[in-house]
């Protein structure tokens, strides 16, 4: 087990919690909840160790993308790329039809 810790710099406000995904294998789930801290914060448990730079250019698309300001909080159980972008998407789109 591995635990990541990163920040971003953000401005879009999420005002609702959010949870999508699953922890199995090879999924992940995704919860996101409002913050008053000054930067995005993103705390990553994974079973999968040795992948921090991966995590970190995934992370570094969506948040240039979408620069959402929350706290994230990840829970990997080997999620491919592809499917850690699908689920922070999913969070993304609910975040959206909440506002």
């Amino acid at each position: 087990m591995e635990k990541l810790n990163y920040k971003f710099n953000t401005q879009e406000e999420v005002k609702e919690p959010v949870h999508v995904g699953v922890v199995a294998s090879g999924d992940l789930e995704v919860l996101v909840y409002p913050t008053n801290n000054p930067q995005t914060t993103v705390e990553i448990v994974t079973g999968s160790d040795g992948f921090g730079e991966v995590w970190k250019n995934v992370l570094d698309r969506f948040f240039a993308r979408y620069p959402l300001h929350a706290d994230f909080k990840i829970n990997d159980f080997g999620a491919t790329p592809g499917v850690v972008n699908l689920r922070l998407a999913q969070a993304m789109e609910e975040i959206k039809h909440g506002e």
